[in-house]
């Protein structure tokens, strides 16, 4: 698994100075560990999370419960799921909206490595996906019920440096 996850890194072109040493040390682990989709085989693992956008080019943000921040729907691989995978779940679990990958393919647009709550690190891989901003938002009980469709401008403003740049990533695919 660990082969077919480095050959879907392949193709990724970073965006800046910070994804670029993502990218590497996301390769040199996933290389490395031996099961890099198993958040119970170490402390550093692969987790799957979603820059999500409607129609109208909104993005879709979540008051992470834990760090109090507004992020992008994600977070750990279950058994046997790739990470595109669970950032469709994660964006269902914490917002309550059914999204997509656009033309039916997953598109990684960003590659953060950051640590996560509980002294963990997370090789977090993020990709576009688009939803209808007039659906219910609706988190799973347990969720934060802290959640907005929000332009990019007022994205922007309240999500922290990472977010920003993957939503930039993202809007460099959709608009070269």
């Amino acid at each position: 698994m660990s082969v077919d996850l480095l050959d879907h890194l392949a193709g990724h072109r970073p965006g800046d100075a910070v994804e670029v040493r993502s990218l590497a040390r996301t390769r040199a682990l996933i290389a490395w560990l031996p099961a890099p989709l198993d958040q119970h085989a170490d402390p550093t693992h692969v987790t799957g999370s979603a820059i999500v956008q409607d129609g109208d080019g909104r993005v879709l943000l979540h008051r992470h419960r834990r760090l109090g921040r507004w992020l992008q729907p994600g977070g750990h691989l279950e058994p046997g799921e790739r990470p595109w995978q669970a950032a469709v779940r994660e964006t269902r679990e914490e917002t309550g909206v059914d999204a997509r990958h656009p033309a039916g393919a997953p598109l990684l647009v960003h590659v953060d490595v950051h640590e996560g709550p509980r002294g963990h690190v997370h090789l977090d891989l993020r990709y576009l996906l688009s939803a209808d901003g007039q659906a219910a938002l609706s988190p799973a009980p347990g969720e934060s019920p802290d959640v907005a469709w929000l332009a990019p401008e007022d994205a922007a403003r309240v999500t922290d440096a990472s977010t920003r740049a993957a939503m930039a990533a993202a809007a460099r695919l959709l608009d070269p």
